[in-house]
């Protein structure tokens, strides 16, 4: 066992875990973050994705003992400080992009990640950039038009 330290959520936490602890494991299990879903196991699916340091990544793929020293945002790190939704979330909503769930997490940390990059992407970007973000129900139409309204709303901040 050994002590990991890092940031998660703009916040310091200290955590143990094993060398053969992934992110996702340590997330969910040692810091009970549980937003962050493992589909495949395998960074197939883009269920686990987070941000770390500015990247997006498969957390069930990151070995845990490489996030020593860096920062993580996961999809509870999204909201507003007064725990409202922001601006992604909120078009999720209204755009349907949101039908079962179980991918919205990690479309939504792929999203975030994309529009940290570039606040106006168009489609064709999004699309590109959700390539590693599996979806069964929505068709992906409504995933992009979501992407699409948060950026808007967050160009009028």
């Amino acid at each position: 066992m050994k002590e990991l330290s890092f940031e998660v959520n703009g916040k310091p936490v200290k955590v143990m875990a094993e060398d053969h602890h992934r992110l996702i494991d340590v997330l969910r299990n040692g810091l009970g973050l549980t937003g962050t879903k493992e589909g495949c196991g395998e960074g197939e699916c883009g269920a686990c994705t987070v941000i770390v340091d500015g990247r997006a990544v498969n957390s069930c793929l990151y070995p845990a003992m490489e996030i020593e020293g860096k920062r993580v945002t996961t999809v509870e790190g999204l909201t507003e400080p007064d725990n409202r939704l922001s601006a992604l979330q909120r078009a999720f909503v209204e755009e349907g992009g949101i039908q079962c769930g179980f991918c919205t997490p990690g479309m939504l940390m792929s999203a975030r990640a994309l529009l940290d990059e570039n606040p106006d992407p168009d489609p064709q970007e999004i699309r590109e950039k959700l390539m590693g973000n599996l979806c069964r129900c929505t068709g992906y139409t409504q995933i992009v038009e979501s992407i699409q309204k948060a950026a808007e709303y967050e160009r009028k901040k």
